[in-house]
């Protein structure tokens, strides 16, 4: 019988030494033997094998700032970005609640890539059928990952910030046969929320006190936003930590939230010029612009033999080739602008700043090729002064902090994307504008947690085949 596989629990993800010792020690075994087995599904967790964290702390001598940014990254997660751990939350939760059914439903998944290439990845292991929804400019690699994955593409016009292309795509896959189509759409999809609120926030949380990092406390977490999931962190931290500063990530070429601007970018993962349904704007601290070509031109640098010759003259060798196949164009973006804030609040060495590296450069050797194209090969003096200007004499410029009519600005730009275009009603954004609304969204965690244990026992027969099947 075909039957919807379910994973782990929220709380499984945020401690996997709690999962029933064989599955995990399957799941570990598979994660490389057979990455695209079922059982990975309990892969999906900031910690690894030995539940160590997946981080590290950028070397003060590639910042020039005395502040500790800590990252999370994410390339060690099946599909090689976190993002899988959202559309495992979005699919696990309609699953268990009878929103979608294998036997009956695709699934579409609108993306600008990672969440669509966790989509793809999900979907094919729970014994979903699916179609990604991605502009056509991405990176090449991201649409060859989805086939790989199992998932159908369908192709939009235009890059990054053309996310209404991609909504009306999704629209008409839907209204073409709305009885068998369901729209997993991580802008507005609340399993995305829950996944970063309480996994990942609780990781940064639990992470600086178990590593004594700093004060052991986090003064900012600094976040690309794109469907806005990885933001949801700081709600968590910020209740853990009252002071810490939540801050948006845009590209300086799509300012949306904070000049209300637009245009296109190349930071693939962020400024997908709309304020998205899950973002908690009034909870936000700050924005802050990076210049796209900065992010990419310094990933160039960490991951370039020649750049990497480069930072090995004055940093040490083994953290360089640690740090070297960690970042993709987002994470370089977060960390550009960790150093603004850090600059900005004037941060010192007990401060901890988190960022997450979403992705990892293998998704983006084709975006490098096209830089050497147009800019050269990059040699020791250009690497040189790269690091410099993006990193160690970067300005506190293109700052908004948020005060209280900022915050309400950033939340009145919901209204011409979800209202106008996406049919919420006015009544639905107001109350948005309420706590008690993010709150009640954080407590369905543990609804959602007893659901998935009630459906794991329900279908216990079953989901041991699947997992301990070859």
């Amino acid at each position: 019988m075909k039957v919807p596989v379910i994973g782990p629990t929220y709380e499984e993800m945020l401690h996997p030494e709690t999962i029933d010792l064989k599955i995990r020690k399957r799941a570990i075994q598979l994660k490389k033997k057979d990455p695209l087995h079922p059982i990975n599904l309990y892969n999906i967790t900031w910690k690894n094998e030995n539940n160590e964290y997946y981080y590290f702390v950028i070397p003060q001598e590639l910042t020039g700032i005395k502040a500790n940014i800590i990252v999370l990254y994410a390339k060690d997660f099946p599909s090689g970005s976190h993002k899988v751990g959202a559309t495992y939350s979005i699919l696990a939760e309609k699953t268990v609640n009878g929103e979608v059914d294998p036997f009956k439903h695709t699934l579409i998944w609108p993306s600008t890539g990672n969440y669509g290439i966790g989509g793809a990845w999900v979907s094919s292991r729970m014994n979903y059928k699916s179609i990604v929804i991605l502009p056509e400019e991405m990176s090449k690699e991201r649409f060859e990952i989805i086939k790989k994955y199992g998932a159908e593409v369908v192709a939009t016009t235009g890059c990054e910030s053309n996310v209404k292309e991609i909504y009306d795509k999704a629209k008409e896959l839907y209204q073409k046969n709305p009885e068998y189509v369901r729209i997993l759409n991580q802008f507005e999809e609340f399993g995305n929320y829950r996944f970063h609120y309480y996994v990942t926030g609780n990781t940064m949380i639990d992470l600086v006190k178990k590593e004594k990092i700093g004060n052991q406390k986090i003064s900012a977490v600094v976040l690309g936003v794109g469907s806005a999931g990885t933001i949801a962190s700081g709600d968590r931290v910020k209740q853990k930590f009252p002071t810490a500063k939540v801050v948006a990530v845009e590209p300086l070429q799509c300012p949306t939230i904070s000049l209300n601007g637009y245009g296109a970018h190349d930071i693939q993962g962020i400024g997908d010029k709309h304020v998205t349904w899950i973002h908690n704007v009034l909870n936000n601290d700050a924005i802050v612009l990076v210049d796209d070509l900065d992010a990419k031109k310094m990933l160039q640098v960490l991951t370039d033999p020649e750049g990497i010759k480069f930072l090995k003259e004055f940093i040490p060798k083994d953290e360089i080739d640690f740090i070297s196949d960690k970042f993709g164009i987002s994470g370089v973006a977060n960390l550009i602008a960790a150093i603004k804030i850090a600059k900005y609040y004037n941060f010192n060495n007990n401060d901890n700043i988190f960022i997450v590296a979403t992705d990892s450069i293998d998704r983006y050797r084709s975006v490098m090729k096209d830089l050497t194209k147009k800019y050269g090969v990059l040699d020791r003096t250009e690497a040189k002064s790269r690091t410099e200007r993006i990193l160690l004499y970067q300005e506190p410029s293109w700052i908004f902090e948020g005060d209280e009519f900022s915050r309400q600005r950033w939340h009145n730009l919901k209204y011409y994307t979800w209202v106008e275009q996406q049919g919420k009603s006015v009544d639905e954004l107001n109350v948005q504008k309420s706590k008690d609304y993010w709150l009640n969204q954080q407590k369905i965690v543990e609804e959602m947690d007893e659901k998935i244990l009630d459906y794991r026992k329900k279908h216990e027969d079953e989901l041991r085949n699947i997992f301990f099947s070859d």
